[in-house]
């Protein structure tokens, strides 16, 4: 991951950037330490994040702010701030390196957060395969606590406040707010029926508020510097930089932190552009939910939602996926039915048995077994799991399948008629 520029504190000591010593060289805790001053009020703190037009960068993109002020902070009871760090989707890694290269200011985003929603506890929901950002995460944890900076009367100002590190048990499907929600809970990691919303029923059926980890990373950089210079860095519709998860095939695979707003062109630039010296084909540019793109359309949008969105596709995560043109554009779609196949929970008939259906039929074509009626059977049945289900994982499966159709309908044709992929004629 590229060290975070404009949107993070700079580090130094680059050799230990996940430890206490170097943040705080950096600034770190600086805010944190204004808000238990009683410098910024909770009111203060959500303006200045709604001024920063930053949305959430988990994927739905939510107004951050609007979302902070849903919570009724004066409601009796105890309410909590959750990190979501469940990062499942194939193509994205962004999280995973907040995680493992600058923990400290997750720890300060979210005690910000809490504070600002009268939470008295924090959870970080982390993928159960990130053994080590869990480690970074809770070592973090349990610096700021031996600093003062967490626990009871935080520095004396009478404000308690404890955080969690909670790992996961590896299923997609917890990346939803109230699937994980369930799973923190110890139950089975299945979505709920909306609403209620977890502002108002969420963990343990107190109030809730649920972020991505790069979202809650932002915030105390955000506070420093002033909302309006953070709206300034991206566009109209979007504040901010943003990290993108480039990978697939380009020269140099990873995490670029771009202003909103950075054409395409220049962030596969940045990544080194196509490998081999190849052509681009295909481009899923928020990560395997999102639909894909062809080439010339995906050269032609900027990285941000609207132009995304104006292109056919979504920003999502930011999980940008390459695709040169030796893909075999019917077994990258028999891949990623497959993945929302064996993810889904099984809660809601159609996304149980829609999945299965779309994958195996895929993996008919693939085998050089399809039949004519199979592109029509694909589209129906995509149709009959969209906007069907309890949540967006059925949306998730059936994107990839419809717009690989849209685009790359004649390979799915080859197969068929030659049973074959259009590279074995060549």
């Amino acid at each position: 991951m590229l060290p975070l520029n404009e949107c993070c504190y700079r580090l130094n000591h680059l050799d230990t950037p996940w430890d206490i010593e170097t943040y705080i060289e950096n600034g770190g805790y600086q805010i944190w330490k204004q808000v238990l001053a009683g410098e910024l009020s909770p009111q203060e703190i959500i303006d200045e994040i709604k001024t920063s037009n930053i949305r959430g960068r988990g994927g739905a993109g939510f107004p951050t702010g609007l979302k902070w002020s849903f919570m009724n902070r004066a409601a009796p009871g105890p309410k909590y701030i959750l990190c979501n760090s469940d990062e499942g989707e194939p193509g994205t890694f962004k999280d995973r390196d907040i995680l493992r290269y600058n923990p400290h200011q997750l720890v300060e985003g979210m005690m910000i957060a809490g504070y600002t929603i009268g939470a008295t506890a924090g959870y970080n929901y982390i993928r159960g395969e990130f053994w080590e950002p869990y480690k970074r995460f809770h070592n973090a944890i349990e610096q700021a606590r031996e600093a003062g900076l967490l626990g009871e009367n935080i520095l004396g100002s009478g404000y308690d406040f404890e955080l969690h590190a909670h790992l996961g048990a590896g299923a997609y499907i917890c990346g939803e707010e109230t699937a994980l929600i369930e799973s923190l809970e110890g139950k089975k990691g299945q979505p709920r029926f909306k609403p209620p919303f977890p502002a108002s029923y969420g963990a343990w059926g107190k109030p809730t508020t649920v972020n991505n980890t790069e979202t809650l990373a932002s915030i105390p950089v955000i506070l420093a510097k002033g909302g309006e210079w953070f709206r300034d860095l991206g566009v109209e519709n979007a504040g901010g930089t943003k990290c993108y998860a480039v990978s697939g095939h380009v020269e140099k695979p990873g995490n670029f932190e771009v202003r909103m707003g950075t054409p395409f062109k220049d962030l596969l630039e940045a990544a080194g552009g196509i490998w081999k010296g190849r052509e681009l084909k295909a481009v899923i540019p928020g990560g395997a939910s999102t639909a894909v793109l062809p080439g010339e359309k995906a050269l032609a949008m900027n990285m941000d939602y609207d132009s995304i969105a104006k292109s056919g596709s979504f920003l999502g995560a930011g999980s940008v996926i390459i695709m040169d043109d030796h893909t075999d554009m019917v077994k990258a779609c028999e891949r990623l039915s497959w993945f929302y196949h064996e993810e889904s929970c099984g809660q809601c008939t159609p996304c149980r048995e829609g999945t299965g259906w779309m994958y195996r039929v895929i993996h008919r074509i693939r085998q050089g077994k399809g039949r004519p009626e199979d592109i029509e059977l694909l589209r129906n049945v995509g149709g009959k799991i969209m906007g069907k289900v309890i949540c967006g994982l059925g949306d998730a499966a059936a994107t990839p399948v419809s717009s690989f159709l849209e685009h790359f309908e004649h390979e799915f044709r080859h197969y068929i008629d030659h049973g074959c992929s259009i590279f074995d004629r060549q």
